[in-house]
């Protein structure tokens, strides 16, 4: 005679499963949208002056009129000398002073051009190789409205002892029309999203003392590491 099946044990419904999956899933939307949200509000929509005068300028190369905004700092005092950061290996500051006329003294005086760097996190870790160097502790750093939020993360996490104080580009496309009527806009502003979330990670995680991505040179190999070069020495 077999032994009598013990039906004690619940059947969890197939229904369960699926609703559980649902409400995840929905779950991570409404935060990533909300978070998405969050973003959009810390991204500036004019112009703004900073408040006060830095040690130093820093600007992030990649967007229009970044330079040229970064070189007017400059003309006004806001700093006593300007980083380029991320400057193509093959540009002189001859090239840049072609496209900026009017600030040729500067170029040749007070400006630093950095070509190392190829991402954000390696913008901060030349700024601050460049900013010990002179004993700079104050830094206006100039990039586009959009990725503003991703350098502060990097240049924070770079510098903490560092006083940051943002100056945001405003292209023209981004005055001309609202963002969520340009599907171009809106991918690079999704694009953006997830970089900063990543980067917002990435240091959470080093603070606890888990490092996935080591700071490395971002020199190509075979290649001795260069320090920025001096603007004058071009």
């Amino acid at each position: 005679m077999s032994a009598p099946t013990d039906d004690r044990t619940p059947n969890l419904p197939r229904g369960w499963l699926r609703a559980t999956v649902v409400s995840t899933i929905a779950l991570v939307f409404v935060g990533a949208a909300a978070g998405f949200v969050a973003f959009l509000s810390q991204l500036r929509g004019a112009e703004i002056a900073p408040d006060r005068k830095a040690d130093g300028i820093v600007v992030l190369t990649g967007g229009s009129s970044r330079v040229s905004d970064a070189m007017e700092l400059l003309a006004a005092g806001y700093g006593k000398r300007l980083l380029i950061s991320g400057v193509h290996p093959t540009s002189t500051a001859s090239d840049i002073s072609r496209t900026l006329p009017e600030n040729q003294s500067f170029m040749r005086c007070c400006v630093d051009l950095d070509r190392t760097a190829v991402s954000t996190r390696g913008n901060a870790a030349e700024a601050r190789r460049w900013a010990q160097e002179r004993g700079f502790k104050s830094l206006i750093v100039v990039t586009s409205n959009y990725h503003m939020p991703r350098a502060l993360v990097e240049f924070s996490h770079a510098m903490p002892d560092t006083a940051l104080i943002p100056f945001a580009v405003v292209g023209d496309k981004w005055r001309e029309e609202p963002w969520w009527t340009s599907a171009s806009t809106l991918r690079l502003l999704l694009s953006e999203y997830v970089k900063y979330i990543a980067a917002e990670l990435r240091v959470r995680l080093e603070d606890f003392g888990i490092d996935l991505s080591p700071e490395v040179s971002e020199q190509p190999a075979g290649q001795p590491s260069k320090r920025p070069a001096t603007a004058q020495a071009n």
